[in-house]
């Protein structure tokens, strides 16, 4: 038997060393209101130390038997404490990263097994330090109410959610098109449209491409004291030619269907997806479902969920003629109506083709406001702008009043003949006569006159 010399024995066993190194694949940045953070895609587990160091500021992490196999050249850090980030391997198979800072972070890492399709990752977070900077950057911090004509009468306050988001893309439909670019783009519409009105302020959970925990975006909403929470989604499917829209509320009990139990599992493994340490998975108070405030709260969900789908129902096939319930962990506020809108298949060619066109996205937009507004304007808090039109101690913003009680008023965008009679109580054949309109055809920037309700 041939002998096999020390040297070359201690030559294969540092190959096998190397060979076994994990690799760091990709480093990706992204910038939050309140942090930036860094996430490390791993071919397999790693240990790793952070060490922070002063003159000048410094984060040094060392990760055991690693290289890097990606180029970080090309990286930006803008609008973050970080300006440059260096690398090199230590002696005995270690692998430094350092991150040079302009300002002082506290800095927390965790690692994220494997799971799925997901490889492990390392995350580490750079918590901008300060009151006063983190509420400035955060454009979803609350904010004052605005001034009214009354001071008692205060605005209805809507906080929305655009689902995913920075490392978490959702579903992914043909020609790369991501569930969480396309929700973003109807959130920033329909607050434009909420905007637009007057008795309404606008919050939005995910104000940028970065990941909000599921836990968070609830706890934003309730800070904001918000009236309703609305999470836009688009689902996808192993089936392409699955579509339609939809709208789920959550239950109190099992799921009201076999698809929206799929649905919500998938939604509530976005942390997973989003890098969120498992220290801040959500803790429910288990009573919280039971309790008497979610039963009024889950009654007022399905309400608007109705409403919702009456107007989604003009411009898309609705998926399911009901509003569907689950335990989606984003909806899980007892003291907030809130709904999950799926604004249609990603995951479906030609719905994925109608997502990321601005058209769809405006009239999609324009159907979820439709449904929010109706609602309040019907049932409004007691407290509020709406509450007063309604009892009559103010008049709407419409313009001044003319002669018999007749208003004027100003077509805005997304305004159609319809809802304006329906906002004002008057038959739509009553507005057009007073109008000499053939038709329901408006634009924007006509003054009609509102007849006496």
């Amino acid at each position: 038997m041939k002998r096999i010399s020390s040297a070359v024995l201690c030559g294969l066993l540092l190959l096998a060393v190397t060979v076994q190194a994990t690799e760091v694949r990709d480093v990706r940045f992204w910038r939050a209101p309140d942090h930036s953070r860094v996430v490390f895609d791993l071919s397999g587990p790693v240990e790793h130390e952070l060490i922070t160091l002063d003159s000048p500021k410094r984060l040094v992490i060392d990760i055991q038997g690693a290289t890097l196999t990606s180029d970080t050249s090309k990286l930006e850090f803008t609008n973050s404490p970080i300006t440059r980030l260096r690398h090199a391997e230590k002696p005995g198979g270690a692998l430094r990263i350092v991150f040079d800072l302009s300002n002082d972070v506290q800095v927390r890492s965790f690692l994220l097994s494997a799971s799925g399709d997901l490889h492990d990752r390392l995350v580490v977070d750079f918590l901008d330090k300060g009151e006063s900077s983190a509420s400035a950057a955060n454009p979803s911090a609350p904010r004052v109410l605005k001034s009214m004509e009354n001071s008692s009468h205060r605005d209805v306050v809507i906080a929305i959610d655009a689902g995913h988001g920075g490392e978490d893309p959702g579903a992914i439909g043909p020609g790369g098109v991501k569930e969480k670019d396309v929700v973003y783009k109807i959130a920033q519409r329909l607050k434009e449209r909420f905007e637009g009105k007057k008795g309404y302020r606008v919050v939005m959970i995910r104000d940028g491409d970065y990941y909000v925990g599921l836990a968070k975006r609830r706890d934003l909403a309730r800070k904001a004291q918000a009236d309703f929470f609305v999470s836009i989604h688009a689902d996808a499917f192993t089936n392409p030619r699955a579509n339609g829209s939809s709208v789920y509320a959550l239950s109190k009990r099992g799921a009201t269907s076999a698809a929206a139990r799929i649905l919500a599992q998938r939604e509530n493994d976005a942390d997973l997806v989003g890098g969120v340490s498992l220290s801040d998975k959500d803790q429910v108070l288990a009573g919280v479902l039971t309790d008497l405030s979610m039963t009024a709260t889950l009654d007022a969900s399905l309400s608007v969920g109705s409403q919702l789908l009456g107007e989604m129902g003009k411009i898309s096939r609705l998926h399911s003629k009901r509003v569907e319930q689950a335990g989606f962990a984003v909806l899980k506020s007892p003291d907030i109506p809130s709904l999950l809108v799926e604004t249609g298949f990603i995951s479906n060619p030609h719905e994925a083709g109608k997502l990321k066109t601005s058209h769809y996205q405006s009239q999609m937009s324009q159907a979820i406001y439709e449904g929010i507004d109706r609602y309040f304007r019907e049932s409004p808090p007691p407290d509020t702008y709406f509450a007063a039109v309604k009892r009559g101690d103010i008049s709407p913003a419409s313009g001044p009043a003319l002669a018999s009680g007749v208003r004027e008023y100003v077509i805005a965008s997304g305004d159609t003949l319809s809802g304006i009679a329906h906002r004002y109580n008057v038959p739509l054949r009553d507005l057009q006569r007073k109008n000499k309109l053939s038709g329901s055809d408006i634009r924007v920037g006509q003054k009609i006159q509102i007849p006496a309700s």
